[in-house]
């Protein structure tokens, strides 16, 4: 046989073919290698009795090295021979049931003799035949198990009470909690909160109170009445703290102390005050007791004579009663002097009310402790004003004819100053009209008309020097969703910092302003040409790319920017202003962050575009709008396992539009949202149509855009769409690109909830292209990411994109999440994928996007093969 297949014309065409698998079985063990060699867990590979192989985690932990293991019985790291007896008597019956054997935690020795304990997870290699050997995961605990025994040493020696709390029912508490409220260990545990409140009006008051100040990201700090288990009430102190600010439904840390009696003390004390308080009140004189040049309490009289309001005076410094600081300095140093002396303090003295007025007083104050120089005293105060003007009245009789001419000069003099006052503000006013005519109010740029006159004043010189000029037209993509999604104040620090950035980044002689919006424009006068101008344009770029901090969150923003030349694309300011634009929309088509020259095949393109807009107004009310269809399907069965729902538009009943032509369309003038309720809601109806047909109910996969998604209204509308068409939630899936996840934070969080609620699958689309965070694969409920078809174009030629799906694969599996490819159009693809453990794809391999027809035609196929054939 096999001297005849040497003659046969593919025995070369095989082992050619033979190499190739061997080549690419060589890569995958290098790959294997490589994983185990760096994996932070330990991999063991043992024998009855014999270490068999192992990764270098596991000889770091233990502190053995390969060699000294391979020499080694298993038993030998164990505690004692009876150790590794009983684990091997818990773990064979499991591993020959074929089954996975877990263990929590496990003591072994290292070699320097300390105890180390792991987390265990073993497979059998072949569970019907023992010698084949087990697979084990070691993975080491021994800090976590030490942290969990600090911890409850802490909860259970802790003086004060500590209970933690889920959804208001009790889980756990400490023994200073259960003496406090008279419960025994565990007698409290699983049961309300409720239990520890006099009525439900106060539980639910505190719950009101309490958990809206933790939602927040604040810890709840109060003093209240509460119910021990006999009846008996007690005040306590409590404060309240989240288990997990990000996650809320994760619990809350409640600290409480006993402070029955420090509340009965303090209601003494408060009767005793009050009844000093009311000796003092009734006093004919002024009362106060200071010290340290503070007064801290005194008696009606004395706010009286001050004219402050009940307790305004409390902590009012005395240097405030005095009119200016040196009559305050005298009369301390007085003072000072009669107390070294042992002596009673008595003077009179101007003092200041607090509206401002003045009056006399007579001080006598005295201290509380002679031997204390600097502690507490007591004054007395009477008003003596009304003797004073009495003695002051001759006086100022004498003096008033010297006070009015004195007063005439100061009119004088007071007249002539608000004269030239008035002359320097009239100039500031014209200054502050013209800049206001020929400014943008909140950047502070030039706005179009400066820019206008500027822009001409640069083109006549121009024409004199024959040097280039250049004019940059700058749009800030996705500047709306921000805009719309975290409020006018965001937007418009956004565009004061933006405005910033463009000014540091060009020279001092070019031109920055602000059109409106989110428009700016760069007048570049002098410029060499187009490389010079790219040289800026990347400049611009390089200082927007930078997140701009504001209240908490970390803004993104990016610029697409239009460039044409002067007079190569234009000679007058309409013209270059018109061209620049043109450039502009070009570049948000090429993808955004990123800048386009002007080409005269722009305005071509920019007549398309508003052509398209304009037809668009009206294609949702014509019916121009359907739905294809295109499977998704099992990589190893071929069967059908979804229908990815995709928007076409046949503009005028006849041409078929490209989605990339209309969506960005639809997506910037806000028609995204109307259409894509629409979408939804077809796609269920089309699906019940079918159901009803006998055909396979199949789930539905639907594209959510970024506005779309932020939508206030879209939970509320998908409701409504599915208890109207009455398809089960679990038929319709939503995909979301990263970006869009990413932008909104806590806000999509929400949305996600509600929507993975109502029992509906989400999935990340265009995996890999956006933020790429792990963090929110973690906390977003999502259950299936899509692999882009920029990693599965070049997938069969090039290693890198083979190793981004492997890593992509490695992550879904640990997360539990199913993989999609997009964009498979051969069977190598095809293969590669499902060799990585993709589970599901789609793309011309298997079919383009039907119509509806065609699709009932496949699931009709798919109900009587179960196999969707892999054609093009």
């Amino acid at each position: 046989m096999d001297r005849y297949a040497s003659e046969l014309p593919f025995a070369d065409e095989s082992s050619a073919d033979r190499e190739v698998e061997h080549a690419m079985l060589r890569v995958a063990l290098r790959e294997q290698h490589a994983i185990l060699e760096n994996a932070p867990v330990g991999i063991v590979f043992t024998l009855p009795g014999q270490f068999k192989s192992c990764n270098p985690r596991v000889c770091e932990m233990l502190g053995y090295s390969y060699a000294q293991l391979a020499r080694m019985h298993p038993a030998e790291v164990f505690g004692s021979p009876a150790a590794y007896q009983a684990l091997t008597d818990e773990a064979y019956p499991v591993l020959a049931s074929g089954s996975l054997f877990e263990k929590g935690e496990h003591p072994f020795r290292r070699r320097d003799g300390s105890m180390m304990w792991a987390r265990l997870r073993a497979r059998a290699v072949d569970p019907a035949v023992k010698e084949a050997g087990t697979i084990w995961i070691v993975e080491d605990v021994t800090e976590t198990r030490q942290a969990m025994i600090e911890v409850q040493a802490i909860m259970t020696n802790a003086s004060i009470g500590i209970m933690f709390a889920r959804n208001r029912v009790i889980q756990r508490y400490n023994p200073a909690f259960g003496a406090m409220f008279g419960y025994r260990d565990g007698e409290a545990l699983g049961r309300s909160t409720r239990i520890l409140y006099r009525d439900q009006e106060s539980f639910a008051a505190m719950g009101d109170a309490a958990y809206s100040q933790l939602a927040r990201g604040h810890a709840y700090r109060a003093e209240t009445e509460m119910v021990r288990s006999d009846g008996g009430r007690i005040w306590v102190q409590m404060n309240g703290y989240l288990f997990n600010a990000e996650d809320p439904e994760q619990g809350s840390i409640w600290m409480m102390e006993d402070r029955t009696r420090e509340r009965a003390d303090e209601i003494q004390l408060r009767n005793a005050l009050m009844e000093n308080r009311a000796i003092l009140d009734n006093a004919v004189l002024g009362i106060a007791v200071v010290e340290d040049g503070m007064t801290l309490h005194c008696n009606s009289k004395m706010e009286e004579l001050f004219g402050s309001e009940a307790g305004g005076m409390d902590g009012t410094p005395v240097r405030a009663l005095y009119p200016n600081e040196a009559a305050f300095v005298a009369a301390r140093a007085e003072t000072a002097a009669s107390f070294a002396a042992g002596q009673v303090h008595t003077a009179e003295v101007e003092l200041r009310r607090r509206d401002g007025r003045r009056f006399w007083a007579r001080l006598s104050g005295r201290l509380f402790d002679v031997a204390d120089q600097r502690g507490r005293s007591v004054w007395l105060l009477d008003d003596i004003t009304a003797r004073r003007e009495a003695a002051e009245a001759v006086r100022r009789a004498r003096d008033e004819l010297e006070l009015r001419v004195a007063a005439r000069t100061a009119e004088l003099a007071g007249a002539n100053k608000l004269l030239r006052e008035e002359i320097v503000e009239r100039r500031q006013a014209e200054a502050r009209v013209h800049h206001m005519a020929y400014h943008d109010s909140l950047t502070g740029l030039p706005n179009r008309a400066l820019l206008s006159d500027r822009l001409d004043c640069a083109l006549r010189s121009s024409q004199r020097n024959g040097r280039r000029l250049a004019v940059m037209f700058i749009d800030l993509d996705r500047f709306k969703n921000i805009n719309d999604s975290l409020g006018h104040a965001t937007g418009d620090h956004l565009l004061r910092e933006v405005a910033r950035r463009l000014c540091l980044a060009v020279r001092h002689s070019d031109t920055v302003a602000r059109l409106g919006g989110d428009e700016f424009v760069v007048l570049l006068p002098d410029v060499g040409g187009a490389q010079e101008c790219g040289q800026v344009a990347d400049k611009i770029i390089e200082a927007l790319a930078t997140p701009i901090p504001f209240e908490g969150h970390s803004l993104h923003i990016s610029p697409s920017i239009g460039i044409c030349l002067c007079p190569d694309d234009g000679g007058d300011v309409d013209t270059l202003m018109r061209h620049a634009d043109a450039a502009m929309y070009h570049a948000k088509a090429s993808g955004r962050n990123n800048y386009q020259f002007f080409d005269q095949r722009m305005n071509q393109a920019a007549a398309r575009r508003f052509e398209l807009e304009s037809s668009l107004r009206g294609a949702l009310q014509r019916g121009e709008f359907e739905l294809h269809f295109q499977p998704i399907v099992d990589t190893a069965s071929h069967r059908l396992h979804a229908l990815e729902v995709l928007l076409r538009w046949r503009r005028d009943g006849e041409t078929l539009v490209g989605p990339d032509e209309f969506i960005p369309i639809l997506e910037e003038n806000g028609m995204i949202v109307a259409v894509g309720e629409w979408v939804i809601r077809t796609a269920c109806e089309q699906s019940m149509a079918w159901q009803a047909q006998g055909l396979a109910a199949v789930p539905l996969a639907i594209n959510l855009s970024a506005r779309q998604f932020m939508h206030d209204g879209l939970v509320d509308s998908i409701r409504r769409i599915v208890g109207e068409t009455g398809i089960d939630p679990s038929l319709v899936e939503f995909e979301i690109t990263e970006t869009a996840l990413m932008q909104h934070g806590g806000q999509t969080l929400e949305i996600l909830r509600q929507m993975n609620g109502m029992g509906m699958r989400l999935s990340i689309d265009d995996f890999g292209t956006g933020y790429s965070s792990l963090a929110y694969l973690k906390r977003f409920p999502v259950r299936k990411i899509k692999i882009d078809r920029a990693f599965v174009r070049e997938l069969e030629a090039s290693a890198e994109d083979r190793a981004i799906v492997a890593a992509v694969m490695a992550l879904a599996n640990s997360l539990g999440l199913s993989v999609v490819a997009e964009g498979v159009e051969t069977e190598g693809q095809a293969g590669l994928l499902h060799g990585h453990g993709c589970q599901y794809a789609q793309g011309y391999l298997f079919a383009r996007p039907l119509p509806a027809g065609q699709a009932a035609r496949l699931l009709k196929r798919d109900c009587a093969t179960d196999v969707l054939p892999a054609t093009a």
